[in-house]
């Protein structure tokens, strides 16, 4: 049989394209803003993870720009080897510090790093515990390692503990949950876990991509959040959202990075940050010390959002987050409703099967604090129009 059959026979691309409903790879021509211009008209931006508005930051584009005057524009080898820069370990540093750790290490991508924290910690004779509605990422660095993975129901910490339940005691575990889940925008029970996993024996690693920025005291995320910054043993998190960069990192005791230095093949195998991702990072988390303010303004323009939705009608999930999904259900209505809001002016994305439940398909929509009530106000109007052309 031919490899590529499966690729020939893939149709639903087409068949959505025929509809003239297909929502993916829309071109930018513009900056990442609250309002862009995407394939030659203004649209509102509400499909963003650049949760800090710090991508037209004037101080962080000029800290990139400067970077590769300094250092070129790229590395052209690994960590391990020719490509390490002072400004990698500035920012290991600065981020160990901010996050009250021991150690930090970053990766090229945010993706990268949990496939590189998670097949390197995790052995023949371990377990790995995941909240189903974790991201892709963690689930692929589960399958890249040796441990038996585990899954529970979303944020259902008695299903917790009964996968917990199932492990030796001969054997290691680690529990691993989103801080901010990525779809729905709500926050994870970690009182409860580090409870579990202080009971059980295991060990807690949290995914803050959407967290770093958004919520703790001063936007340390999700441990800091609930106090419980000294209870979680490894933290995970990207650049691509609020310090608007490329990358990832991980912070944890000193041991651990150290291990995860010399074990994690993602990590070694992989050309390192490029001086201007790198140096934009650190600009951007430099620019959040600064400005401990910009994570609560996020915080109130999201839940007045959600405020305006609600007095329209308009369902959503509760939370505090500047992820605020609308909830459309079927693939195909999600799919028209997305287009006719971008012929609106209004940019969303669609949140379709595997990311979802068949029948639970889903509008992300995500807030930068940089958003204005009276834009707000108006993509608000115009997402109420939509929906009820569909009955929703």
């Amino acid at each position: 049989m031919d490899i590529f059959q499966k690729c020939h026979k893939f149709e639903t691309a087409d068949e959505i394209r025929k509809k003239g409903i297909y929502p993916f790879f829309h071109a930018l021509q513009s900056k990442q803003d609250t309002e862009v211009i995407m394939e030659g008209k203004r649209r509102i931006m509400l499909g963003s993870n650049n949760y800090l508005g710090l991508t037209t930051n004037s101080d962080v584009v000029k800290a990139g720009l400067e970077a590769i005057e300094r250092y070129g524009t790229g590395c052209s080898g690994s960590r391990f080897l020719n490509g390490t820069l002072q400004l990698h370990l500035e920012l290991e540093n600065e981020l160990a510090s901010f996050l009250n750790q021991e150690s930090a290490l970053v990766f090229s991508t945010g993706f990268q790093t949990n496939l590189g924290i998670i097949s390197a910690i995790s052995g023949h004779n371990d377990y790995l515990v995941c909240d189903k509605e974790n991201h892709a990422s963690i689930y692929d660095g589960c399958r890249l390692s040796h441990g038996t993975l585990l899954r529970y129901r979303h944020n259902d910490m008695r299903d917790l503990e009964n996968q917990l339940k199932k492990i030796p005691e001969t054997s290691g575990s680690l529990i691993i949950t989103d801080g901010v889940f990525s779809m729905g925008g709500d926050i994870a029970d970690l009182p409860r876990i580090v409870e579990l996993a202080k009971k059980y024996g295991a060990r807690v690693m949290v995914d803050d991509s959407h967290a770093l920025g958004v919520i703790g005291d001063g936007g340390r995320g999700t441990a800091s959040y609930f106090n419980l910054e000294k209870e979680v043993d490894i933290y995970m998190g990207t650049f691509s959202k609020s310090l608007a960069s490329l990358g990832g990192f991980m912070a944890a005791n000193g041991k651990i990075i150290d291990y995860v230095r010399h074990n994690s093949r993602p990590f070694i195998f992989s050309a390192s940050m490029t001086p201007s991702s790198c140096a934009v990072a650190l600009a951007a988390l430099r620019h959040l010390k600064a400005h401990p303010e910009l994570p609560k303004r996020l915080t109130d323009i999201s839940c007045y959002f959600r405020r305006k939705l609600k007095e329209e009608g308009i369902k959503t999930r509760d939370s505090l987050t500047p992820i605020i999904p609308i909830y459309t259900y079927e693939m195909m209505a999600t799919l028209t409703i997305a287009k006719e809001l971008y012929d609106e002016g209004v940019y969303v994305n669609c949140s379709l099967p595997p990311a979802t439940a068949p029948n639970e398909c889903l509008l992300r929509t995500s807030l930068m604090a940089t958003h204005t009530e009276k834009l707000i106000d108006k993509a608000v109007g115009i997402i109420k129009k939509v929906l009820e052309r569909h009955n929703l």
